[in-house]
């Protein structure tokens, strides 16, 4: 068969000089506004990340039917002293938003994310799903990391499935973020896990976010892929997943919807509740990107039970 490179006329194609053909491409450029992570820095991710871990796993051991949310928080707060670091969450403010009260964002039964330690007046009884948040300062850098935790027993076989299909999830999305690919990989493992395949609904308007020497910076990461379902876009999803991006990624999932309740004014502005009143579980982890896949900075965190007390 012909070649066109033999064909009259044609130029004949040069060999490449053995340097060339050695040398990689060079790696995209960060996305833009993107702190990366880098050399020394990864260390102290590393272990501020860990503080949260830790703190979650002394937790476990504290946690029992009868606490209130008030002395969930005091224990945080007791835990991160000793831990010598403190919470980036309490006063954390957004734009004109009151400040944020409480150590931890302590999330009950229909409450998604951002509980504060008065969202929940009554003692913890059994059956009572605690999302747990907690977020640290640590030598200038910030982990964050959530788990949802139910007391004594699963009030349901479907409350059971869905905190366990909201673990996977994380693991599943955790599995696609791999240097070179797109964000929207991410959310497409997430929500194939949670609605296509386990008919639970993830909440639209909140996910993941860019962690590093600030609690929110970008890339936004959702937990779904853009189109009609997910009415506030999602600007960076064609954005790729690029070594030293450093991410909390956090699945949030409830039983009946995908909508939240507005949020009020005052002391009730922080909590989100699902709009029927649904259950729902909340789980999230540190993740850095690497030259050759991803580093979880709260390894540990998938040791934890989903019971306790």
């Amino acid at each position: 068969m012909e070649s066109s490179s033999s064909h009259p006329g044609s130029a004949p194609r040069k060999a490449p000089h053995p340097a060339q053909a050695l040398t990689p491409p060079p790696p995209p450029p960060p996305p833009p506004g993107v702190a990366l992570i880098t050399g020394a820095e990864v260390d102290l991710a590393y272990n501020a990340a860990q503080c949260v871990v830790k703190t979650h796993q002394r937790l476990v051991e504290f946690l029992k039917v009868g606490q209130t949310l008030a002395a969930i928080d005091t224990f945080v707060a007791r835990t991160l002293a000793e831990l010598s670091c403190r919470s980036c969450f309490v006063g954390y403010r957004v734009g004109r938003s009151p400040a944020f009260p409480s150590h931890a964002c302590l999330s009950v039964n229909d409450c998604i994310v951002h509980g504060t330690a008065g969202s929940h007046q009554k003692p913890l009884k059994a059956g009572d799903v605690l999302k747990v948040d907690i977020g640290v300062w640590h030598k200038g850098f910030i982990g964050d990391a959530a788990w949802t935790y139910t007391f004594k027993d699963f009030p349901s076989p479907e409350v059971e499935r869905l905190v366990r299909v909201g673990r996977e999830s994380l693991r599943r999305g955790i599995a696609a973020m791999q240097p070179g690919a797109e964000l929207v990989e991410f959310a497409r493992a997430v929500q194939t896990c949670v609605e296509t395949e386990a008919k639970f609904h993830l909440t639209r308007g909140l996910g993941g976010h860019g962690i590093g020497r600030k609690l929110h910076g970008p890339p936004y990461v959702s937990n779904v892929v853009p189109g009609a379902l997910e009415p506030h876009g999602w600007a960076e999803a064609r954005w790729r997943w690029t070594p030293g991006m450093l991410v909390a990624v956090e699945p949030m999932l409830a039983i009946g919807t995908s909508e939240t309740k507005p949020q009020g004014r005052g002391a009730d502005y922080w909590p989100v509740y699902t709009t029927d009143g649904s259950i729902a579980a909340h789980f999230e982890h540190d993740v850095l990107i690497t030259d050759s896949g991803n580093r979880v900075l709260t390894e540990g965190l998938d040791e934890l039970p989903l019971v306790v007390g």
